[in-house]
């Protein structure tokens, strides 16, 4: 058993009692990168950039292609939209109604319904894209009455270097937040993706159905 499939069967076993999709975030690898995972057993796999992603799908066997699910994990330009739309499973990074307006005409003229999660910073770091929780709440209506498009849930990136207690919190507000949602436009909202490699084990804690891991897969 080499060093990955090691990381990927104890990270498996550590959060079993959680349930949680794994994404196997590859935006440092290649394509081969990729194989290998779905011959240890992932089926999910995240990316930042729409172009490089692509390039990497289109190298892929064709059985890894259909038995496969690519996410879309990093911001979305507006004039990358097109390529995106149709070729993501699940667009993660939605953090404007323009840019989930844009996504609603694209999927509206490929006859297609794309998923999408709704980006919060509740952190409200500027650095940072996505909704405030305030704005989240008004523009939330509007999102929904987009055609062609599916509101999976909420994503969230925690700041770097928290402490414990503040990952605590952040995560328990997205999961508050995306409750919320639910209840207030009678919606299901069954995705939470937020944890990454150094924040996961309190992400799960907190609620999340999606964690995105990419270093502590091949470290």
């Amino acid at each position: 058993m080499d060093k990955t499939e090691e990381n990927i069967r104890r990270i498996q076993a550590q959060i079993a009692p959680y349930k949680p999709t794994i994404i196997a975030v590859t935006k440092y690898f290649d394509e081969k990168q990729i194989i290998k995972y779905y011959k240890l057993g992932l089926r999910d796999f995240g990316e930042n950039r729409v172009k490089d992603a692509l390039n990497k799908i289109s190298l892929l066997p064709e059985e890894i292609k259909t038995n496969s699910r690519f996410h879309l994990i990093g911001h979305l330009q507006k004039n990358k939209v097109k390529n995106a739309v149709g070729n993501f499973d699940l667009i993660h990074s939605v953090d404007s109604y323009e840019l989930a307006e844009e996504i609603s005409k694209e999927a509206q003229k490929k006859s297609i319904v794309q998923k999408i999660l709704v980006q919060i910073n509740n952190a409200r770091e500027e650095q940072k894209f996505g909704f405030s929780p305030e704005e989240i709440k008004i523009r939330f209506k509007d999102i929904l009455n987009l055609k062609s498009i599916k509101v999976e849930g909420v994503m969230n990136i925690a700041p770097l270097n928290c402490c414990k207690e503040t990952l605590h919190e952040l995560f328990h507000n997205i999961k508050q937040i995306n409750d919320d949602l639910q209840s207030e436009h009678g919606v299901e909202l069954k995705q939470i993706s937020m944890g990454m490699s150094n924040d996961y084990p309190i992400a799960l804690e907190e609620g999340a159905t999606i964690i995105r891991l990419g270093r502590i897969l091949f470290e």
